[in-house]
């Protein structure tokens, strides 16, 4: 890779693709800790599955909640900026979840996970926001959707790769070493960003963000309503596992991670060119499916059946309604749009977490799924009302 590439048009593709191998290095630092949080609260710290639920959901509550600030330094200050401000949260959350170990008693651990955890969120908050920003200038508004699923399967392979590995470094060095790991990978990804040429943003008339998200909650629901499957597989899927004594505990993310990349290559052009909201139809449909799959496993292989679906049908969501989302509003508000968008599927992650684990607590691990199953049927219908109104805007054109 070049210290100084340029933003010609045939390097554009070339470009996103080194970004998004960067990111995929980086989100090895979410990746990594989502499932050992969960088992390092719940199994060492002896703290239950709500807390374990907690301690995992709280990053997607500072992602919630700093989506916006992330949307509005992308537009004022451009992607590059924003994306590189991100990794360094993620590096220093690694160091704050490095402490834990020497902390003396397990409330003050809990603690400090949780500051940790908070940063790493606001880290996610600036680095996909701010790729997602810079890709889009990279490439042009025109590739919104191929932008979107280049960025997703850096990240969701990440997932897919980060889940054994960080339960193996678990295995061999308990948390601190999987905090070590999560401090470094960052520090890689940014050392590849960096040289990438920056894109200016646009300028114009900058609207109030109240404004862009009334605009696109219709798009924003239907990820809240996909990103519950995922959130219940990324938080307890392990747990279950081990519950139930099943093998190959560290698979439920392979099998999804591999599913949502492997859906992602195939059909990465399907919503420029076929619309957004038929693409999300069809995909509600597979994570449904994926869902009631997991709801009713009696074993592992229907587990990990489910866990398959789930990636096959969560893969092209978030791309099928941000190329709406990007068709709906003005260049300089990309970043804010593409910010409160995301903030949805936050949402989802954020509150799935923890009321599921309460839920799980008093009904059992299927519960879990159960919900994931409802919230299939509810994006399912949303995402069947949008394809319809799309229907009838082609037909009166």
């Amino acid at each position: 890779m070049p210290s100084t590439p340029t933003t010609e048009q045939d390097s554009a593709p070339r470009l996103l693709v080194w970004l998004a191998v960067a990111l995929f290095l980086s989100y090895l630092a979410v990746a990594m800790s989502m499932p050992t949080t969960s088992v390092y609260v719940a199994m060492s710290l002896h703290m239950g599955n709500a807390l374990a639920g907690l301690a995992v959901g709280v990053a997607f509550v500072s992602t919630i909640l700093t989506r916006g600030f992330a949307g509005r330094l992308a537009d004022h200050k451009g992607g590059k900026r924003c994306m590189l401000l991100g990794l360094a949260f993620y590096a220093a959350s690694g160091v704050l979840a490095l402490m834990v170990a020497w902390l003396a008693t397990p409330w003050a651990a809990f603690a400090m996970l949780m500051i940790a955890r908070l940063m790493l969120g606001l880290g996610e908050s600036l680095t996909v926001v701010g790729l997602l920003a810079w890709g889009i200038g990279l490439m042009g508004h025109q590739r919104s959707g191929r932008v979107l699923s280049i960025v997703g399967m850096g990240m969701y392979g990440s997932l897919a790769a980060g889940s054994p590995v960080g339960l193996a470094l678990y295995d061999q060095g308990g948390y601190p070493l999987v905090a070590l790991a999560c401090m470094v990978v960052p520090l890689l990804g940014f050392a590849m960003a960096a040289p990438v040429v920056a894109v200016p943003p646009h300028g114009g008339e900058r609207q109030p963000v109240s404004r862009i998200i009334n605009r696109i909650s219709d798009l924003g629901l239907v990820v809240f309503f996909q990103g519950i499957g995922f959130a219940a597989i990324g938080a307890f899927m392990p747990l279950m596992f081990l519950h139930r004594h099943w093998p190959h505990a560290a698979m439920g993310l392979t099998f999804f991670g591999a599913a949502f990349v492997l859906v992602r290559v195939l059909c990465s052009h399907l919503p420029d060119k076929l619309g957004g909201a038929r693409v999300a139809f069809v995909s509600m449909m597979a994570e449904t499916c994926g869902q009631i799959l997991l709801w009713q496993a009696s074993g592992p292989t229907v587990a990990l059946a489910g866990a398959f679906l789930t990636g096959c049908g969560c893969s092209m969501i978030f791309p099928s309604m941000g190329v709406e989302v990007v068709r709906r509003v003005s260049p300089q508000m990309r970043g804010t749009a593409m910010g409160g968008f995301a903030a949805f599927q936050d949402l989802a992650y954020g509150a799935t977490g923890p009321l599921t684990g309460l839920l799980a607590e008093w009904a059992g691990d299927s519960a879990i799924f159960m919900v994931g199953s409802l919230a299939g049927f509810g994006g399912l219908l949303l995402s069947a009302r949008l394809a319809w109104h799309e229907r009838a805007a082609a037909t009166a054109d």
